[in-house]
């Protein structure tokens, strides 16, 4: 369902205030995907992997911010959790722009940084940026899990991730705005899975120092044959 025109007439900011309301019924859908997202990614991060996101304009923003919100924190103290905003990386961005193309600057550093069961979510508004078409190529190639978020499905983008947020507004600004509600959702759902995924990283452990109990018997080839406990 696109979202409705505003009424002619309205203020300016009358108009964007009922096209984010329009779309912002058909994210309350989006929970269990959300849900699960923020299930998956605690497991992955608690257990070694990474989150490579990327976008382009203002969605290069918006991945920003959630890398800011795992590597640092949402609202509660908790361990720093890996996740690389690739946009940032800006002389890597520049030299491999120049060297082989804008449309390589994210694929080259998902091959760089991605290991098979990390976690690559890529946004656009549009869903058909080519740049971030190649890096989902690559994603897949290099074995990580492929995630989206778009605006109207389908698109480009949303056929090439395995799973896809889409907001249902031909409105790039409220696609973006409703991008930066489910990021926050989704770092809340990582933290409300993380304590049980780092406790299940706690019981699979198992510690190179770990303390042997109960009695060690020694047996010396001394003069006096004798047996030692310790």
């Amino acid at each position: 369902m696109a979202a409705p025109t505003p009424a002619v007439g309205g203020t300016v900011l009358e108009d964007h205030l009922t096209r984010l309301a329009a779309a912002l019924l058909p994210l309350r859908d989006a929970e269990q995907l959300l849900a699960r997202w923020g299930g998956e990614l605690a497991h992955r991060l608690a257990t070694g992997g990474r989150l490579l996101v990327a976008g382009n304009g203002g969605s290069a923003a918006e991945a920003q911010h959630l890398t800011a919100e795992l590597v640092g924190k949402l609202r509660d103290d908790r361990e720093p959790l890996s996740a690389i905003a690739l946009h940032a990386e800006t002389s890597a961005l520049t030299a491999i722009g120049n060297d082989y193309g804008y449309d390589e600057v994210f694929a080259r550093q998902v091959r760089a940084h991605g290991r098979p069961d990390d976690i690559l979510l890529l946004m656009s508004t549009s869903g058909t940026s080519t740049n971030l078409l190649t890096a989902a190529r690559a994603g897949r190639d290099t074995g990580l899990r492929c995630w989206a978020f778009t605006g109207p499905a389908p698109n480009p983008l949303a056929g090439s991730c395995a799973e896809t947020l889409a907001i249902d507004s031909p409105d790039s600004q409220v696609v973006q705005e409703l991008h930066l509600v489910a990021t926050h959702v989704l770092c809340e759902y990582v933290d409300r899975a993380l304590p049980a995924a780092l406790a299940a990283r706690a019981v699979d452990a198992t510690p190179a120092d770990a303390v042997r109990t109960g009695v060690e018997v020694v047996l010396r080839d001394g003069p006096d044959g004798k047996v030692q406990a310790r």
